[in-house]
């Protein structure tokens, strides 16, 4: 049993929308397939992963050093003897050799996204779904369960779209069946984001919740002014407001705001996570985070966040990854997440669930597909399977 080959494609997901710091003009991701010598059904394994929206694919890196780690090395290394199986730990720990700690950057994004692949091929390997497998091996001793929450993720500035397009996009999403969405501020004045913020409120009617994301805009005095606007509104979360290593102005913020906020998509290690949870005034009780596997290290290194967070008091609940990608819906299921993002219409084909699955009041139920499930979204597994020829 072995990995055979590791292939790299790096595909446009660029549109004209734009958030209060970056435009996505020219973004792109990384797809990756993971190729065994393992054979189901008459044909080879192949695992298959991308990293998330808002970093740039990391053809590059892969290719100069993570991959050839792998393929260079003897797959008895690789493997997981007791399951007969791949270790994504032991591949995880092949790719990191000879990188130094600290710094992570990009390579946090790289190795994620090969992870996820890896992750894909050893439950298709197990015939399980990856979520059922996460539960047995990692699990608190129930079975996993396939219902999760999800958030609509929009409300992005788009050239003209004004109220009207914000509210009809919100109405949209709601009309789809999510309870919470989510929009954009920073991008304008503080005057404009609420009237923006009002005008999605009115569409909403009972159970209904609205979020904000600023992105990590603003700075101390700005996100504070914000927090006290804010405090007007009933909203889900406020996200972000500061930059992500600014841990002072977090805790700082937490002093104004007394309702619930969110952080941690862009910290991309369990010890960046460490610091923010030790330093950033982050409240267990009501704050949730965001850490997203795709861009800090994969599931191998979430595994450890989770641990981490565990030992200081928080519960897995609290999390709700950054990303909209299916990965994180199955860590979600099988490791008792309190969710998932969710883009119903934004960077497709990556985004959304497999076809036939329906948003009632905010929740998914995951269909029972090996892997991750990538085989069950038409548009993104012709991708995927075009790479893989």
């Amino acid at each position: 049993m072995k990995i055979v080959e590791i292939r790299e494609s790096t595909r446009p997901i660029s549109s004209s929308i734009r958030n209060a710091y970056i435009d996505f003009s020219k973004m792109t991701l990384s797809l990756v397939a993971v190729v065994t010598d393992v054979v189901r059904d008459g044909k080879p394994v192949i695992g298959y992963g991308f990293n998330s929206n808002g970093r740039y694919g990391q053809g590059a890196l892969m290719r100069e050093r993570f991959i050839p780690r792998v393929l260079e090395a003897a797959p008895e290394t690789l493997r997981d003897t007791e399951r007969d199986n791949l270790d994504p730990h032991r591949v995880w720990a092949t790719m990191m050799a000879n990188e130094k700690p600290g710094g992570h950057g990009e390579r946090s994004v790289a190795v994620g996204t090969i992870d996820m692949a890896v992750w894909d091929a050893v439950a298709k390997i197990a015939r399980q779904p990856l979520h059922r497998l996460l539960a047995e091996r990692y699990g608190n001793g129930q079975s996993a369960d396939p219902r999760v929450f999800v958030y609509a993720a929009g409300g992005y500035y788009w050239p003209g779209q004004g109220i009207e397009g914000l509210t009809r996009e919100m109405q949209g999403y709601l009309d789809r069946g999510y309870s919470v969405v989510k929009k954009k501020i920073g991008g304008g004045s503080l005057a404009e984001d609420c009237q923006r913020i009002e005008a999605v409120l009115k569409l909403l009617g009972p159970g209904q919740r609205l979020a904000v994301d600023a992105n990590g805009r603003f700075d101390l005095k700005t996100a504070v002014a914000y927090a006290k606007a804010l405090s007007q509104y009933d909203l889900f979360w406020y996200e972000e407001a500061g930059d992500p290593l600014d841990y002072a102005l977090q805790a700082e913020l937490a002093q104004h705001y007394d309702k619930p906020m969110a952080t941690g998509e862009n910290l991309f290690s369990m010890q960046d996570a460490r610091n923010l949870i030790r330093y950033g005034g982050m409240r267990p009780d009501r704050d949730w985070l965001q850490f997203d596997c795709a861009l800090s290290y994969g599931l191998v290194e979430y595994l450890r966040t989770l641990d981490m967070l565990r030992e200081h008091g928080w519960s897995a609940r609290r999390c709700v990854p950054h990303g909209g990608h299916q990965m994180s819906l199955a860590i979600a299921a099988g490791l008792g997440l309190g969710g998932n993002e969710s883009y119903p219409d934004l960077f497709q084909p990556f985004g959304g669930f497999p076809d036939g699955v329906r948003v009632e009041n905010s929740i998914v139920t995951l269909p029972e597909l090996p892997g991750i499930g990538f085989e069950g979204k038409a548009d993104l597994y012709a991708e995927m399977k075009a790479l893989a020829a």
